[in-house]
C-alpha cells in the first residue's frame, strides 16, 4: 500500500471547486512517501530529523526511491528539507510511473479534435483502492488530503493517537504547503508591481 500514489489518484479527480496545485501535491506526495517509509521501519524520527532504517523490502519503485534517497550521514536530514528536496517535481515522477503503468490516460477536453489532452485515472485496483481509502476517510490520506485543498478533513488533527512520528510530518507538511502558497502571494504581488511599473501613470 503506497499512500502517496493513493494521495496522486485522488488528487487527479477534485471537486469540481477545487484544484490541485503540482508543488502544493509534490510537498504532499514527500511526506506521504516518508509516512510509508516509518510504517516500513525503513526510517524513523529523531525529532525533526529523519533517520534511515535497516534495509526493507519496498515493492514500489517510487516508495524504494525515496528510502534510497534518505541521508544516511549524521546530522541527519530535517524534515522540511527533505520535503523540498524529495518533492522537486515529484508530482510528475507519479504521474510518469502511473502513465507508464498503464493507471492513467490521456484523454480529450471537449469535442474538437484538437486541445489539450487530460489524464484521467483508468479504473484499476489500484484507483478502487485509492478511492475506498478516501470513502472510508483513512486518518493519514484525509489529513494529506486536507493539507492540498481536496478533502474534508482537519490537517491539524491527529491522525494516530500517539503517533508523534506521523503527527510531526504532516505538520511539517502543512507548514511547507503555508510557505509556498505565501511564495506564489509575493510573487504575484511583485509581478503586479513590476507591471504597474512600466505601464506608468
Amino acid at each position: 500500500m503506497s499512500t502517496a500514489k493513493d494521495l496522486f489518484i485522488i488528487a487527479m479527480d477534485p471537486p469540481p471547486d477545487r484544484s490541485v496545485g503540482q508543488g502544493d501535491l509534490s510537498l504532499a506526495l514527500a511526506g506521504a512517501e516518508l509516512i510509508d517509509l516509518l510504517d516500513a521501519q525503513a526510517a524513523a524520527l529523531d525529532g525533526d530529523r529523519i533517520v534511515p532504517g535497516g534495509e526493507q523490502e519496498l515493492h514500489d519503485p517510487l516508495l524504494a526511491e525515496a528510502a534510497s534517497a534518505l541521508t544516511r550521514q549524521m546530522p541527519y536530514e530535517r524534515v522540511d528539507d527533505w520535503l523540498w528536496r524529495r518533492g522537486r517535481d515529484l508530482s510528475a515522477a507519479y504521474q510518469a510511473a502511473l502513465e507508464e503503468a498503464g493507471e492513467l490516460t490521456r484523454g480529450r477536453r471537449g469535442l474538437l479534435p484538437f486541445g489539450s489532452d487530460r489524464m484521467e485515472v483508468a479504473d484499476t485496483p489500484a484507483r478502487r483502492r485509492a478511492l475506498s481509502r478516501q470513502e472510508e476517510e483513512e486518518p493519514v490520506l484525509a489529513a494529506l488530503a486536507s493539507v492540498v485543498g481536496i478533502g474534508s478533513g482537519d490537517p491539524e488533527a491527529e491522525p494516530r493517537p500517539g503517533d508523534e512520528a506521523v503527527t510531526t510530518v504532516l505538520a511539517v507538511v502543512s507548514d511547507a504547503v503555508m510557505e509556498l502558497e505565501a511564495v506564489r502571494q509575493r510573487r504575484t504581488i511583485e509581478n503586479a508591481a513590476f507591471a504597474n511599473i512600466w505601464r506608468g501613470p
